[in-house]
């Protein structure tokens, strides 16, 4: 059993953790807020600080830091490690700090300015006002996700994978207790059509203190780990110099999807008051099966593959890298398949009651048909730009996603006036598709060769295979909808798990006999009983 597949199966365990009670969350928003104008408000404005997350979290910081935070490891030791840390952390401080207070002012004025009542109505909408009082709320939230986005990196470098991934879990539960608890306290005395835009605010404080959560969570395996916070000044150090260098075309280059949903939502806010909550729903959904692997193989990925550049080992770079793209093709092919035919029943069983209605189950079932079928594509560009990070070039993968960001503005906005949350999905899938060809079409000619032949057969191979398996779970839907319906939770339950455990097994009984190689030693190590060797159970060993 390979140690790329063990490691990046313990940070998956920790992000399943996570990823379920963000689903969770997610219901529990859906319940509360539902598709209305308020929850696009809401989300919307969440999207912009949640944003750096996203870019750093998985993306930017990490994969321009890690390299030089292993080299000072392998190079020159610990306390050299350690210092390079400080100076990147006090760096970010300094940066972060005065960007929150930028933004602080600015909200500040905006809503100053757009508040002033001219003749019956004020300068900026009511919903728009709104979006900006939470932006304003949710701010500092930038700060604290950054902290925890380097703190994560540090011990993903040094070999922790499940705490941190698992920081997140926590996260999801502040959030959480925010609308079950801390909500109810607010306008509770307001009539009903006030209630909600008051009781909102209780989700902005939830966010802030969640940061200060997933932040604190990692100091204390820090600390076991030698890490002792001092000031190092940023200004001239080389290691800060170094990670900016890098970080500044990696901001684009390994969160185009991000970067795309947060822009397109700013037209959609404009397009439909539905449009962005019901949008970001199905996103909430395809992001459960990204995180699970997608995100976690290129967590991994990312300081094995620089360990293998430094060392020159470019035959060893290529396996791994050829490795992990067989693991992400074999799990997110089927999951993107049983997204686009299920996504009804699933929608209905996770969202639909409070203030989602059938209505809502509706304009999120189209925004997930519509986005579904990028799952791989978004995945694979996470991988993708790790190798490139991991061989020190963070400019190649930032020039192709400016070009994909820029053709997916002009789709989405050429879309979503007519399309709604459905041009928005088709946008994301298309680019992400495109930045998929590219970057392999770049890697190739800087590697000179991948010997990708056998992840492109096996992608072929195993999309066709996915594409069968969805249509067998769609027809037993049909057939359970006409049969039984989904008058009752059971049978809502029924109507997504019963395709889905068919169309799951299908899919992993055709790929066994196929000998795919990753369902071989997933197989393994799943069935493998303890006390028996990895080589036992891998009949190809």
């Amino acid at each position: 059993m390979s140690q790329m597949l063990r490691s990046s199966g313990a940070m998956a365990a920790a992000t399943l953790t996570s990823r379920v009670l963000g689903m969770v969350r997610e219901i529990v928003y859906a319940r509360f807020m539902g598709t209305s104008w308020v929850a696009s408000a809401f989300l919307l404005a969440f999207q912009i600080p949640n944003l750096f997350r996203r870019l750093l979290g998985e993306g930017a910081l990490t994969a321009a830091f890690i390299p030089v935070f292993k080299e000072k490891e392998k190079l020159e030791g610990d306390r050299a490690m350690w210092h390079a840390a400080n100076a990147v952390i006090s760096a970010l401080l300094v940066v972060t700090c005065a960007l929150v207070g930028a933004g602080l002012l600015g909200l500040s004025l905006a809503l100053a300015w757009g508040g002033q009542v001219e003749g019956e109505t004020t300068r900026l909408s009511a919903r728009t006002l709104l979006m900006l009082e939470l932006l304003r709320a949710m701010l500092p939230y930038l700060l604290l996700v950054c902290l925890a986005a380097v703190f994560m990196g540090m011990l993903n470098a040094r070999g922790h994978f499940f705490v941190p991934a698992l920081g997140a879990a926590l996260l999801n539960v502040v959030m959480i207790a925010s609308v079950l608890w801390l909500a109810p306290q607010f306008g509770r005395h307001l009539p009903e059509e006030h209630r909600l835009p008051a009781q909102i605010f209780a989700l902005a404080i939830g966010v802030v203190a969640a940061g200060f959560a997933q932040a604190g969570f990692q100091l204390p395996l820090l600390w076991r780990e030698g890490f002792r916070w001092r000031w190092v000044t940023p200004w001239r150090d080389e290691t800060v110099r170094r990670v900016v260098r890098q970080m500044l075309p990696a901001t684009l280059g390994v969160a185009a999807f991000q970067i795309n949903v947060v822009t397109v939502n700013l037209l959609a806010y404009w397009a439909d008051d539905y449009v962005v909550a019901s949008f970001q729903y199905a996103v909430r959904l395809m992001e459960l099966p990204q995180g699970l692997f997608g995100i976690s193989l290129a967590t991994y990925l990312l300081p094995t593959l620089s360990g293998l550049a430094a060392e020159k080992n470019y035959e060893g770079f290529r396996s791994e890298l050829r490795q992990g793209l067989g693991y992400l093709l074999f799990l997110n092919w089927i999951a993107s398949a049983l997204l686009v035919a299920l996504a009804e029943p699933i929608i209905r069983l996770l969202f639909e009651r409070g203030r989602f209605d059938a209505v809502s189950t509706h304009q999120a079932t189209l925004a997930l048909m519509c986005l579904a079928p990028g799952l791989v594509a978004f995945s694979t560009v996470n991988v993708l730009a790790r190798a490139f990070y991991a061989l020190g070039d963070t400019h190649t993968p930032m020039r192709i996603s400016v070009f994909c960001l820029a053709l997916n503005l002009l789709l989405a906005g050429a879309l979503v006036w007519q399309f709604k949350q459905a041009g928005l999905g088709l946008a994301n899938t298309a680019t992400s598709a495109l930045n998929v060809g590219l970057l392999t079409y770049a890697l190739r000619r800087k590697l000179r060769t991948l010997n990708f032949g056998e992840v492109r057969a096996a992608c072929w191979r195993l999309g066709a295979l996915a594409a069968l398996a969805g249509v067998l779970a769609w027809a037993l839907w049909q057939w359970w909808e006409r049969a039984l319906g989904h008058a009752t939770l059971p049978l809502k339950l029924g109507a997504v798990f019963v395709p889905a455990g068919v169309a799951g097994a299908f899919y992993l009984g055709v790929a066994w006999l196929l000998r795919v190689r990753a369902a071989r030693e997933m197989g393994a190590m799943l069935w493998r009983k303890p006390g028996r060797s990895p080589a036992a159970s891998n009949p190809n060993a």
